[in-house]
């Protein structure tokens, strides 16, 4: 069974939070002014999916990491980006916490 690409509801869902629109995204991120808004509009509806240049690009403006854009559900991605923000050392105290040898 295939599921749906998370990406269209992540990118929509950080853009929202933030405060930031479609066009003003994609012009940020090195788009034309002309066609950014359509070209982002078309990543939200799942039209379009950008490559992987292009979404490490809306992660860094929209301050989330990149495995933000594939997490499936809501919880995966609001720990994604609480790990991010952690320090190496508290995420090798985290893996140790969770049972994980540490080594990567």
């Amino acid at each position: 069974m295939q599921k749906d690409n998370p990406i269209p509801t992540r990118l929509k869902e950080a853009r929202k939070k933030a405060g930031i629109t479609q066009k003003d995204l994609g012009i940020k991120i090195g788009m034309e002014p002309s066609s950014a808004s359509g070209r982002m509009n078309h990543y939200e509806k799942g039209r379009h999916t950008p490559d992987i240049g292009t979404l490490r690009r809306m992660a860094d403006e929209l301050g989330v990491p990149l495995n933000y854009f594939f997490c499936e559900s809501e919880l995966s991605a609001e720990l994604a980006c609480v790990i991010d923000r952690m320090s190496d050392e508290e995420k090798a105290a985290l893996i140790a916490t969770l049972g994980g040898d540490g080594e990567g």
